[in-house]
């Protein structure tokens, strides 16, 4: 899509939504139409809730941009209301967002295209709260939030099992701890950017994420050549074998004591941050791309029927 040759799609940004990670997403979609904006888009900004539907259909958008985070925006359900409005939208399609967001069974797929991960399973959240369902330490999360939302970690020292909120979901998945340095890395289309190495004085959770200097980020990582390179090719076949289009971001630990052995995927996002803190802008940016670029780019990308 040429800008000297056509004229720029109205785009609508759909930001907000029911999810736990709501003002995260308002926050992503506030800077995205903003970058929008100055690349000379028209844009509408839409706060997607269940009259998500009728508000497209009024608004008549050539193309979605999908700024939502969590479940509903990042699982498939909205992609498939865009399916069915015959809307092109940024990002993942439906399968591969379900895939993703499905924690245990992306871990299959990866293990299945020999990608390194940890020993993981699906257990009720009373049996995890009445024993050690696993060696400590381990980690356990719900299976379908992202954003480290809800993430309990269970040290080798713990003299008995986590007692889970009554907000996590009746069941839960419960994988391995792996030690190590945080690093993660984008892919855009077909190419994998680079390594960051996240520095936090505790675990990477939703407010070292999200907070301004909750975590400091080290770009490019100060890594041998073979674990940036696997860094790389980790992230874009993760990309390619669970089906995702657009920007994916994906979350390594490296245990420097093991080498190329302790490098683990943990799980790769279909939709990344895009707030001021956030590290695929951040990547973009050091690989020559900017904001407003990198925003332009995902509509240009923009397709249905994935």
């Amino acid at each position: 899509m040429s800008k000297s040759s056509r004229a720029l799609p109205k785009v609508a940004v759909l930001m907000g939504g029911p999810s736990a990670e709501r003002e995260v997403s308002l926050s992503s979609g506030r800077e995205c139409a903003a970058a929008l904006r100055g690349e000379g888009f028209e844009v509408v900004e839409v706060d997607a809730g269940r009259d998500l539907y009728a508000r497209l259909a009024d608004i008549k958008p050539d193309v979605a941009f999908n700024a939502l985070h969590g479940r509903w925006g990042e699982d498939g359900c909205v992609q498939g209301v865009l399916e069915w409005l015959g809307i092109p939208y940024t990002h993942s399609g439906v399968l591969a967002s379900a895939l993703a967001m499905d924690k245990q069974r992306s871990k299959e797929v990866y293990r299945a295209a020999g990608l390194p991960v940890v020993e993981s399973g699906l257990f009720a959240k009373d049996e995890v709260g009445a024993g050690h369902v696993m060696a400590p330490p381990y980690v356990v999360k719900p299976n379908n939030e992202g954003s480290s939302v809800g993430i309990y970690i269970v040290q080798e020292a713990a003299n008995g099992p986590p007692q889970l909120s009554e907000e996590m979901p009746s069941e839960v998945m419960v994988e391995t701890y792996a030690p190590g340095r945080e690093l993660t890395t984008t892919v855009v289309g077909d190419k994998a950017l680079t390594v960051t190495d996240i520095l936090t004085d505790g675990w990477y959770d939703y407010d070292a994420k999200y907070k301004p200097g909750g975590s400091r980020h080290v770009l490019p990582a100060d890594l041998p050549r073979e674990i940036h390179d696997l860094c790389l090719d980790y992230a874009l076949k993760a990309h390619e074998v669970l089906g995702c289009r657009g920007v994916s971001r994906t979350d390594f630990r490296w245990d420097e004591a093991r080498g190329a052995g302790g490098l683990i995927l943990l799980e790769t996002n279909t939709q990344p941050g895009m707030t001021p803190t956030s590290l695929v802008p951040e990547q973009a940016a050091f690989c020559g791309m900017d904001f407003g670029e990198l925003c332009a780019w995902m509509v240009e990308d923009a397709s249905c029927n994935r």
